[in-house]
């Protein structure tokens, strides 16, 4: 079953500042396919990231990120969870650290602060969903689901965000354009 409407998912959205007022990118996507998006906030904490992470972000051993977890739904049903890291440099003391939305999301903060997106890595493996995975997508422990690891470079490859995005493959289909140098 398509949940989707045969949508396909393009990161430059995610990537660029909002303006005041405007949806966030998710829920304006998905209204232009006249479906509900929305999101639930699960947790917000500082934590030691997973080594993935980051090395990704270029944290040294025992340092700390800002990870901000989320639940995706698409007409009020789970289809994604999202991980979004940052540098405890980066965000501690921001609203990035606040339990709470961002108006305009994260990028639109991150813009502020000086943090303006200059190039994009983005790794897509097919893995299985763990129990909590699981559970929090309503799904049975073993479904097949995407996982699409991103990490957000400013000018000079200074890495900022790096997110973990494990979703239901139903109806995605992933578009990159990019130039050869």
């Amino acid at each position: 079953m398509d949940h989707f409407g045969g949508w396909i998912g393009s990161s430059e959205s995610y990537l660029s500042p909002r303006a005041q007022g405007q949806a966030d990118a998710w829920s304006e996507e998905l209204s232009e396919r006249g479906r509900s998006g929305s999101q639930r906030l699960r947790e917000v904490t500082e934590i030691v990231p997973p080594a993935p992470v980051a090395q990704a972000l270029r944290i040294e051993e025992g340092g700390t990120a800002i990870v901000r977890r989320r639940v995706m739904l698409v007409d009020e049903r789970p289809v994604e969870l999202t991980d979004s890291y940052y540098p405890a440099a980066v965000a501690a003391g921001t609203r990035l650290a606040e339990s709470r939305k961002i108006p305009g999301g994260a990028s639109t903060l991150l813009t502020e602060l000086g943090y303006v997106p200059d190039e994009v890595y983005e790794d897509i493996s097919i893995s299985r969903a763990l129990e909590e995975e699981a559970a929090l997508l309503d799904v049975e422990v073993g479904t097949l689901v995407v996982v699409l690891f991103r990490v957000v470079f400013a000018a000079g490859r200074v890495p900022f965000e790096a997110s973990v995005m494990t979703m239901l493959p139903e109806g995605r289909r992933f578009r990159y354009q990019f130039k050869v140098r």
